[in-house]
């Protein structure tokens, strides 16, 4: 007869009731308000469009390619280093406009200033090529052919060959007749955050009339044809203007163009960002596209010198087909949308929203369910909040000296646009700097500890306070991103749908706790690891990350709702793994307050150090009454 199996204590067979303090999440409310997403998921599949490209050219495009790869070659080799503010750089501009100027253009330099983190103040040169005459024929809205012609270091395809692809459509573009005017652009900057489209695209005066923006950059490469369109807001282009750029790449280079897959322009929605010269327009609301043979991440300086003569030339060609498409009914292709492009069909970043947003309900419901349970037992929630507050004042205080180290130089400042990933601010970590933060926000937080640090083990009501606290804060994290930018919501979803069950798994194994906290850790985890993956930035993605809100081009608004999110991730922590403790009344604070308490504690531990430098060392030291070394044997 086989053994019996000992029975457990009857308070590990059960399980805990629902609404105890144990389980105090309702599952059924949580599970009930998912069926709210059916709705938008059903608007989102009747929302997926096809949008339709314009009818080709009447004539083949007369893009030479010889003529192209000869001025590529010539500008790399009469100005190798073109980085802004340089003499070569000055005389690179002049070299364009020339060459402008000889198809009868009216040719305009527009020169302003920028600050570029590693090379200072600096000035910088935007070319304009015009027609000279508007006859009654052409209508006064444009279409702008852009490349910039700037690089760091010395290369090639970035991008000499855009810029020769440029001056080559305007010969053969101001020759045609045409029904819109086609302005040909010559941008400075492009390679150091986009200096010179930002600066166009911020002057009313010029891109009032422009219907659409097509970009060319380093289409001299060895890659396929490649499009870009991710702006510095969470807009997108026309989508008449991506088909036709996709039906202009297959008829021209026989390959279907690539994009940025569902995932990327999905975070290029919640995080708007790009190293590409249409943002700028995008975030103005003006349709942009990039045409190039690069991926994310334009070629990088090493490596880059020549270009490959039949990639520019179908290129080329491509750039040349789409703006003849265009011509013939560019009002289609103007404004700007938001939605994910699948290569022939969107989905629109309305209907995107609008399911992020009810993914965000369940919580909601749940919290506030919480919140009713929590008043019935009588459990006050004025210490976790006070705890919460604590927290907060931590990770704001960091984020203060933050600013002020950007201020003092310490960190990267200047003009409000991506750092060049090849250039020294993006790479080099100032770890003096970071440490010195590192001290004072850990100095801030041995203040606030005083008053956090558990004297005794948590009640369970003590705990599961702190606990909806911390989400009432995530919550109110999440509608201040909706309401400011939707798709951000990608950033705290999961820690809200991870970390509400925090109280659900407070008794299982450290494995399990983990795991919850690190689920919740998923949403600030994915753009660090898209940035790394992606534009191959490997270990100084962070460090990039952070230099984009320091310059100020990253969204200030979800600067200050990380700080608060980090504080809410700190409270979380602390109740997962046994070091949570409920904000102190003021009968159990202590009668000195937080400083004043850090500076005895200094103190006594540096009294302590110092006396026990000074105790003999146990060679020396002798017993009471141990005389047998002391007299000599008789």
């Amino acid at each position: 007869m086989a053994a019996t199996p000992p029975r457990l204590p009857a308070d590990r067979r059960r399980r805990p009731r629902r609404g105890s303090v144990e389980r105090p999440v309702s599952g059924r409310m949580y599970r009930a308000a998912w069926a709210l997403i059916a709705l938008p998921l059903l608007l989102a599949a009747f929302t997926v469009g096809r949008p339709e490209p314009l009818p080709e050219p009447a004539l083949p495009p007369a893009f030479d390619q010889q003529t192209a790869v000869q001025l590529a070659t010539d500008l790399t080799r009469l100005f190798p280093d073109r980085s802004p503010g340089t003499v070569e750089a000055r005389n690179a501009a002049t070299w364009v406009a020339r060459r402008l100027e000889d198809y009868n253009l009216s040719v305009e330099r527009r020169s302003f200033t920028a600050e570029i983190p590693g090379l200072g103040e600096v000035e910088l040169t935007n070319v304009v090529a015009r027609p000279l005459r508007i006859g009654p024929q052409r209508s006064p809205e444009a279409i702008v052919v852009m490349a910039h012609r700037d690089n760091v270091g010395q290369s090639a395809n970035d991008n000499a060959s855009g810029t020769a692809a440029l001056i080559e459509l305007a010969r053969n573009l101001s020759t045609l007749t045409v029904s819109h005017t086609i302005i040909f652009v010559s941008t400075d900057g492009g390679a150091y955050g986009n200096l010179g489209a930002a600066e166009l695209a911020a002057d009313l005066r010029f891109r009032k009339d422009v219907l659409a923006v097509v970009n060319l950059d380093a289409l001299g490469g060895s890659g396929p044809p490649r499009l870009e369109f991710a702006g510095d807001s969470p807009r997108s282009p026309a989508g008449v203007l991506l088909a036709t750029a996709d039906a202009s790449a297959l008829d021209q280079t026989g390959v279907t163009a690539v994009h940025p897959n569902a995932s990327d322009q999905l975070l290029d929605l919640a995080f708007p960002f790009s190293l590409y010269d249409q943002a700028p327009f995008l975030g103005q609301g003006v349709s942009a596209v990039t045409l190039t043979s690069a991926g994310d991440r334009p070629p990088r300086p090493e490596g880059d010198t020549a270009v490959n003569p039949d990639t520019l030339g179908a290129l080329g060609r491509t750039a040349q087909a789409l703006v003849t498409s265009l011509d013939g009914a560019a009002e289609v292709a103007r404004g700007t949308d938001s939605f994910v492009y699948l290569g022939g069909r969107f989905i629109r970043g309305l209907a995107i929203e609008l399911v992020l947003f009810v993914a965000l309900l369940p919580v909601l419901l749940t919290t506030l369910d919480l919140l009713a349970r929590l008043r019935r037992r009588g459990i006050s929630l004025g210490p976790a909040l006070r705890s919460y507050r604590s927290r907060a004042l931590v990770w704001f205080w960091t984020g203060g000296l933050a600013a002020l180290f950007t201020v003092a130089g310490a960190f990267p400042g200047g003009a409000p646009r991506p750092l060049s990933p090849d250039t020294e601010p993006a790479q080099s970590w100032p770890f003096a700097a970071l440490v010195g933060l590192c001290v004072l926000s850990a100095a801030g937080w041995f203040l606030a500890r005083i008053r956090l640090i558990p004297r005794e083990p948590a009640e369970r009501g003590d705990e599961l306070a702190g606990h909806l606290a911390a989400m009432l804060a995530l919550c109110v994290v999440a509608l201040v991103l909706a309401v400011t930018n939707g798709f951000s919501l990608l950033f705290v979803l999961p820690s809200l749908h991870a970390w509400l069950w925090a109280p659900h798994v407070r008794d299982r194994n450290v494995v399990v706790r983990a795991g919850v906290y690190a689920l919740g850790l998923a949403g600030p985890a994915f753009p660090i690891g898209s940035f790394a993956l992606r534009f191959d930035l490997g270990l100084d993605a962070p460090w990039y990350l952070a230099s984009l809100f320091s310059v100020g081009y990253a969204s200030t608004v979800l600067f200050l709702a990380f700080l608060a999110w980090g504080a809410a991730a700190g409270q979380v922590a602390a109740i997962l793994f046994g070091r949570y403790a409920p904000y102190p009344s003021p009968g159990e604070r202590p009668a000195r307050g937080p400083f004043r308490e850090a500076v005895r504690r200094t103190v006594l531990f540096a009294r302590r150090t110092r006396r026990a430098r000074k105790q003999p060392s146990d060679d020396d030291a002798r017993w009471p009454g141990d005389e047998s070394e002391a007299k000599p044997a008789s």
